[in-house]
């Protein structure tokens, strides 16, 4: 019997590495390639940004890849160093240097962690996607405008380059769609651009690639309350944008593969590489949505292609880097220029007409933050605001009454139907007439029920009122639900 389990379990298991890792593994090894390709780019500016070492960035977007396609929830995204956590690093390594940002990573990585250990993954259901397509939209958007500053200065070269790329990327699936167009621009551009000596702007431009192996070491900081103070807040922010993020791209990636994945494991995963990495040298990092379109567009899957991005990107800046340095920016902005365009859901434009008022708004207002403040967390949170008020002005309108006049004309029944909350609840005091002279009312509220103390405020307020005006009031009907919310007041015991 032992031995039957046992068996049954390993073939599970077998099945399930087959699936997750190796179920496309040509379309994995080519896309976790050309991903590899556009990482390395991005993250030498993100490093920039923060204020460290492009080697930072590039050791960062290694180990995460890796770690989170090993042990994330979604199977095909991509993650590593990103342009919306690197802004949030800048004052901390501005006053406390690296090693400080090293020693926020890890403190990032543990509290992510402890959000997938309580569940926090599973909050993103109050999302509606209204807020998922302004999210999207909204990245399309900042992706091909991260795009424009290459084009500063430029010359014609430029331009035929990316119109040669896009053409390429775009046209090549007609000839051969065994191969990721993607990477036929990058590989032939960088060698038309080497071959015809063309005065381009490369990778190697942007910053010196490391040359060595990520190694071990723990943050030089003093380990005491002083340095949680103040590396906790950098963390607890990082965390929140870093899992929004994750989140988020894992919702995109779902959708576009028809596939559910777990969220709370992606937050473990994401913790654990954030953990890895703050001890590797590199700095905090989540899922990227540019580079996981790529990977997904470019015919990527499976855990292999996430594993390989990161493995390829330090085989790249490790032993190919003369290679890498060549690449003209021009071929990885047409790349980009791709992501964009596939990722921007254009549907919402085409169907506007279609689609409610309430909808569009939200959709339009968390794009319009996102694109104002480049910060994807004040969109989404203002997305989701908005969502939640409009759901409570569409309830309160499903609240609705029936009134009858007993037979002897001196009482009157209620019957009460919907949702009684605070956006509600002024509603629920107009329905009554004080002004008919009645010796009993009946507050009928079995197809009602009470959410909040709002809800509770205006029904005893009604109480109240026909009680000074020396009306009997009885109220029947309540569940238990609704009783439990008016339990702690004392009002209704005396009905």
């Amino acid at each position: 019997m032992i031995n039957y389990h046992t068996n049954k379990s390993l073939s599970r298991l077998i099945n399930h590495m087959k699936k997750e890792w190796f179920s496309n593994v040509k379309g994995d090894v080519l896309s976790g390639l050309v991903v590899a390709l556009a990482l390395i780019p991005e993250a030498i500016a993100f490093s920039i940004v923060a204020g460290v070492d492009p080697q930072v960035g590039l050791y960062s977007s290694f180990c995460i890849a890796v770690i989170t396609a090993i042990i994330g929830g979604r199977s095909g995204m991509i993650s590593a160093a990103t342009g919306a956590m690197a802004v949030l690093m800048v004052t901390l390594v501005k006053d406390h240097g690296l090693q400080y940002l090293l020693a926020a990573t890890v403190l990032t990585g543990v509290i992510e962690i402890l959000a997938g250990v309580f569940k926090l993954g599973s909050l993103l259901r109050f999302v509606s996607k209204s807020v998922i397509t302004g999210f999207l939209n909204a990245l399309a958007i900042l992706i091909f405008l991260a795009q424009l500053p290459e084009f500063n200065g430029a010359n014609w070269q430029m331009y035929t380059m990316v119109a040669a790329g896009l053409s390429i990327i775009y046209l090549f699936p007609y000839v051969n769609n065994s191969i990721p167009s993607p990477l036929i621009a990058i590989v032939s551009l960088t060698v038309f651009s080497v071959v015809t000596g063309m005065d381009l702007r490369t990778v190697g431009d942007m910053g010196d690639l490391p040359n060595t192996l990520p190694m071990f070491l723990a943050p030089n900081i003093p380990l005491n309350l002083e340095t949680l103070w103040i590396i906790l807040p950098y963390s607890t922010t990082l965390a929140a944008v870093g899992l929004l993020e994750s989140m988020m791209t894992a919702v995109i990636i779902d959708d576009f593969t028809d596939t559910s994945s777990d969220k709370n494991q992606e937050c473990v995963g994401q913790g654990v590489a954030n953990v890895i990495t703050g001890f590797f040298g590199g700095m905090a990092g989540c899922a990227l949505i540019g580079q996981s379109v790529i990977n997904i567009k470019s015919g990527g899957r499976g855990r292999l292609s996430s594993f390989l991005a990161g493995a390829f990107l330090l085989f790249l800046i490790l032993v190919l880097s003369d290679f890498v340095k060549a690449i003209p920016m021009a071929a990885l902005v047409a790349v980009m220029f791709m992501v964009a365009i596939g990722t921007f859901d254009w549907s919402s434009i085409t169907n506007i007409r279609r689609n409610s008022k309430y909808s569009t708004m939200v959709t339009f207002t968390t794009v319009t933050i996102v694109i104002l403040t480049h910060d994807l967390a004040k969109g989404v949170f203002a997305g989701v605001l908005m969502s939640s008020l409009f759901f409570a002005k569409k309830v309160a309108k499903l609240l609705s009454f029936e009134s009858e006049i007993e037979s002897d004309d001196n009482s009157r029944t209620y019957k009460i139907h919907g949702q009684v909350f605070f956006v509600s609840a002024s509603a629920f005091s107009d329905i009554f007439n004080f002004q008919e002279p009645a010796e009993k009312i009946t507050i009928d509220l079995t197809n009602a029920h009470f959410w909040d103390v709002s809800a509770v405020e205006s029904l005893e307020k009604v109480v109240a009122r026909f009680n000074r005006m020396e009306t009997k009031v009885c109220v029947v009907g309540l569940n238990e639900a609704s009783k439990t919310v008016i339990s702690q007041s004392n009002f209704l015991k005396n009905i």
